[in-house]
């Protein structure tokens, strides 16, 4: 059994090493051995192990540690080694058992030696000593008693390094004492003595200068740290190196040496990089930039720092290949050594970086046992050891900066490459570089090097699409291109195949060592149990975007932390940041390949229950939102149902604040949430999501949005067989078939879900589609049937629905009276409207000023129809509301033209046309042209007048009044032109739709075309 005290506490029994136990039982053990053969007193041992402050069981503690360490010996055959003494224990253990004796007596012998003058044999004596060290004595070891036995052999340790140094000079070794008293020095910069043998060892070595630097380094260190100068004994050696004083000269004869001494030995020159990749492509622009960091100041007087670029990118990105490539592209600046380490920082192999140092030191030329023991030793000898030289220190893989902080040199004639996959923010003076994945021209260059230029171009579709299966990453396109140069008989379109089917997809890129689950299995494995959990359950959306509340749903926890988590995520390369959003808004996304292998986790690791009960917290807390800015836009005039899970309602507040601007940020988690909820068969969440966001759908034309929400909400309501849900959606169907034009499907719908809403007696409802049908009936020209059906919607509104539903209706009911030539009527409608604009939205109240200001032009008040439309425009413009914008210009522009404006009514008028292209909506563009037309009438353009006329008509069919306004307008340009068989025959075409439409409609018409254009009443 051997004991072992010179470095951390051991006992080995043939070559096992035992399990001492625990803290307290390992200190008992460290101060008898210590005092090994002797008698340690119990007292002794309570002030060792408790210090000043033991407890009342102390003495039974103790007892409690000696009986264990007895039973630990007694297992295996020895106990007898702790003997029970009168007044404490003893161990019982003969010198050769104990590092420490053995120590004691080689170190009895080497001193024998020297005074019998073998200088040789005493060296050996000295060494074999020192080589039983296996770092600090009984290093870990919390005890102040323990560390103060422990320091005094420490310094018995040094003494006799220092005094086989002297037998050493004595044989003439100097050269090859130089590293490992280098190395000394920096372990116990304070001993004079050491320094003075370094200085002497460089001296002998024929590098005086390097022996003054020595000298001048101790100097300073003595002045900072002890606020002395040197002693006299060092200042004397200095001056007799820089006088080169011949006492220096080592011996003429050496003492009994039987061979003559060695060569000095050469200086170590580490090559340590990997071989550069045979076919490396593609970013070209980058490795010049990094080159240039490297390089370009040419490691001169003009670089004080040392130059560290660190790439960081997703897994697979080649962040290792670009490292090892831009350091054989610089070798030729780093002529004194190239240092390599892969750290696996994203494994639980990851490498300490003590470890790499004495790596690297021995690369350096150190030697045995001339490597310090300590972590600070090792990074300030390495830091010695590569001062004023140019040496590139590759770190490929870092976990993080605590691991790479020591590797880092301290001269900036040196560089370091480092690559890592999440960004070490905390490097300071780092450049850096975030690698990405190529772009298409690269991944095709890179798969022809593999596979053969020959073979992607003969299959330019195919190729295209094998780099977008594998992401564009350089991983996964080698993999790809390993594979089809294996199997030359394989098509590209073959290897599509097989990767379009995204469950296999991850198996299909594996070849040989190369794998790309392996690769972000290593990254998802180093984050924190929290982190992967999200990083599964985000695969549950289905949507491209992921924000802090998404995740907070999926963990159901508070949305700082799933921000905190998220951030995690992306610093380790498992997501990416879309540069949209700050805050909580930021937008997360997933690389495709890394969704892939998320998904697979989530199917491997999470319940079904768990995944269901996520995605209903999701689903959830949008419809929260869209509930929240909904409301915020235009109150509730449906009624939405509650969510089972929703977010904290300041967070919602925050979020929705500007109802458009969240939209159109999470409009495609909206658009997903929907369909995911179809998929669930979750009806009523489906309906209400849906109805929620037809409100914003309309508002931007996401006609297409909206056509596929309605079909999947409908489905789900109908086979749900859920009334209340049929209802809303044929509301829906409605308004989404009016906008389209398709007037007669909006009416059926509009009646269908009139008929559910009575029989559910849902009269708030009811109301709101009763305004929606009698609004159509307005747009068709029914005028009599749209005042029937509004009034009875205002009736129900003022008894069960809200502010908005009334002043809605009250607006229809205004321009109904416009149209028959009431505005005087019309103003009091909207004046009752504005009443109840106090607890409406801003948007809302906007509205009502737009149909105000139309009103005020057909009582001729043109600048009072500009004052209160321009307050709607300031509104307009603040929430984003294009659409909206659009239609308040047309009224200024109008009102402006009327005001004899017309250079302002131009510019407005055309910056109308320019939101209702941008928002693709017909009935505003046509509505503009048709304002457009009758300004080229007052500026006397009938040419002008006539294109612009023809073209809105073009985008007003099927809108009957609007039609007729246009009609008349081109009437009067062909009029204005001389053209009276175009003028009848726009007459014809205006009685023509007046056929169309009701008595009321007709008689209308006779009006119109009797008066001037201006006073239509048709906007």
């Amino acid at each position: 059994m051997d004991f072992r005290i010179l470095g951390p506490l051991e006992v080995v029994l043939t070559d096992r090493r035992l399990e001492l136990g625990g803290a307290r039982q390992q200190t008992v053990l460290a101060a008898l051995l210590l005092e090994a053969g002797r008698t340690v007193t119990v007292s002794r041992l309570t002030e060792t192990i408790y210090d000043d402050a033991p407890p009342p069981t102390a003495k039974a503690q103790i007892q409690i540690c000696v009986s264990a360490l007895r039973r630990l010996f007694g297992n295996c055959g020895r106990p007898d080694i702790i003997a029970t003494q009168s007044n404490g224990y003893a161990v019982r253990i003969a010198d050769e058992g104990l590092d420490l004796g053995r120590f004691e007596h080689l170190l009895r012998r080497a001193k024998q030696a020297r005074a019998e003058n073998r200088a040789e044999d005493a060296v050996a004596h000295y060494r074999d000593a020192l080589a039983l060290w296996r770092g600090p004595a009984l290093e870990g070891i919390e005890s102040r008693v323990v560390q103060a036995a422990a320091m005094r052999l420490d310094e018995d340790r040094v003494a006799a390094n220092e005094d086989c140094v002297d037998l050493q000079f004595d044989l003439g070794h100097h050269h090859e004492l130089v590293g490992e008293l280098t190395a000394l020095v920096a372990q116990y910069p304070l001993r004079e003595r050491l320094r003075g043998q370094l200085m002497l060892a460089l001296y002998r070595s024929g590098r005086q200068a390097e022996a003054l630097q020595a000298y001048n380094q101790a100097r300073r260190v003595m002045i900072e740290e002890l606020g002395i100068e040197p002693h006299e004994r060092l200042q004397r050696l200095q001056h007799a190196i820089l006088t080169s004083d011949p006492e220096l000269n080592p011996p003429a004869t050496a003492v009994r040496v039987s061979t003559p001494p060695p060569p000095p030995p050469p200086v170590a020159v580490p090559r340590l990089l990997p071989t550069d990749i045979a076919d490396f492509s593609g970013r070209s622009k980058l490795v010049d930039e990094i080159m240039e960091r490297l390089v370009g100041s040419g490691g001169g007087p003009g670089r004080y720092a040392v130059p560290i670029v660190a790439l960081s990118g997703k897994p697979g990105i080649g962040k290792s290949t670009m490292a090892v490539h831009v350091a054989h592209r610089v070798v030729e600046h780093y002529p004194d050594g190239q240092l390599y380490a892969n750290l696996h920082g994203g494994s639980s192999r990851s490498v300490a970086a003590i470890r790499v140092l004495e790596r690297f030191l021995r690369a350096l030329g150190v030697t045995g046992s001339s490597v310090p023991d300590g972590l600070e030793e090792r990074a300030e000898l390495y830091r010695m050891l590569l001062a004023d030289k140019k040496v590139l220190i590759v770190l490929d893989d870092v976990g993080t900066e605590g691991q790479v902080l020591p590797l880092l040199p301290g001269s900036p004639n040196a560089a370091v490459v480092l690559s890592s996959r999440s960004r070490l923010a905390g490097l300071s003076g780092a450049v850096h570089v975030e690698v990405d994945v190529f772009d298409s021209a690269q991944s095709l260059d890179l798969l022809s090097r593999i596979a053969g230029a020959e073979r992607v171009q003969s299959e330019p579709a195919f190729s295209v699409a094998l780099a977008e299966l594998c992401g564009h990453l350089p991983l996964a396109l080698r993999i790809a291109g390993a594979r089809l140069a294996a199997r030359p008989h394989w098509s590209i379109e073959q290897l599509v195949e097989r990767l379009a089917d995204e469950t296999r997809r991850l198996d299909e890129l594996k070849h040989g060592e190369m794998a790309i689950r392996a690769s972000i299995s290593l990254t998802y494995e180093s984050v924190s149990g929290d982190a992967r959990r999200l990083f599964r359950r985000l695969a549950i959306l289905d949507c491209d975007i992921i924000t802090a509340w998404l995740g907070s749903a999926l963990l159901d926890r508070p949305v700082a932390e799933a921000q905190d988590l998220l951030d995690d995520l992306a610093d380790a390369q498992l997501l990416e940041t879309t540069g949209t959003g700050r805050g909580v808004n930021v937008h997360y996304r997933f690389h495709d390949l890394i969704r892939v292998f998320a998904r697979e986790r989530l199917a491997a690791e999470e319940p079904i229950a768990e995944r269901s009960a996520a995605l209903g917290r999701m689903l959830g807390g949008l419809l929260t939102l869209v509930d929240a800015a909904r409301r915020n836009e235009l109150e509730d005039r449906l009624l939405i149902p509650p969510p089972a899970w929703s977010l904290p309602e300041a967070l919602v507040d925050r979020l929705v604040e500007h109802p458009l601007t969240w939209f159109e940020r999470e409009r495609s988690i909206l658009v997903s949430g929907i369909r995911q909820a179809a998929q669930a068969g979750l009806s009523e969440v489906c309906w209400g999501l849906a109805l929620g966001a037809a409100t914003f759908f309309l508002s931007r034309f996401y006609l297409d949005d909206w056509r596929e929400a309605q079909q999947l909400a409908m489905a789900a309501v109908q086979q749900a067989g859920d009334m209340a849900g049929q209802a809303a959606m044929l509301y829906v169907n409605g308004a989404l078939a009016s906008n389209e034009r398709r007037f007669d499907d909006a009416r059926r719908d509009y009646l269908a879900a009139i008929q559910l809403f009575t029989e559910l007696d849902d009269q708030r409802s009811l109301a709101t589609a009763l305004a929606n049908l009698g609004y159509l009936h307005l747009v068709t020209g029914q005028l009599d049937a749209a005042a029937e059906r509004c009034r009875q919607a205002l009736d129900l509104s003022r008894r069960h629905g809200t502010p908005s539903n009334t002043s809605n209706v009250l607006c229809h009911l205004a321009q109904i009276r416009l149209l028959f030539s009431d505005p005087e009527g019309a103003e009091a409608l909207l004046s009752d409207a504005m009443e109840l604009a106090g607890g409406v939205s801003g948007r809302q109240k906007a509205y009502i000023q737009v149909r105000l200001g139309y009103t005020y032009l057909e009582l001729g008040r043109y600048a009072a129809a500009l004052t209160i439309v321009e307050a709607a425009l300031a509104v307009y413009q603040k929430i984003g509301d294009p659409m909206g914008e659009s239609y308040a210009l047309i009224c200024t522009g109008l009102a402006k033209l009327r005001l004899g404006a017309r250079a302002e009514a131009s510019g407005t008028l055309r910056h109308a046309l320019m939101l209702a292209t941008t928002t693709d909506d017909r009935l505003s563009r046509g509505r503009v042209l048709a304002a457009l037309a009758e300004l080229a009438l007052a500026e006397g353009d009938s040419a002008g007048a006539v294109t612009a006329a023809e073209q809105a008509l073009d985008l007003l069919a099927g809108v009957p009044l609007d039609e007729v306004n246009a009609l008349k307008l081109l009437r009067d340009a062909h009029r204005a032109r001389g053209d009276d068989a175009s003028a009848v025959e726009a007459v014809a075409r205006i009685l023509a739709v007046a056929a169309k439409l009701g008595p009321e409609v007709a008689e209308r018409l006779r009006v119109v075309l009797a008066t001037p254009t201006h006073r239509a009443g048709l906007s």
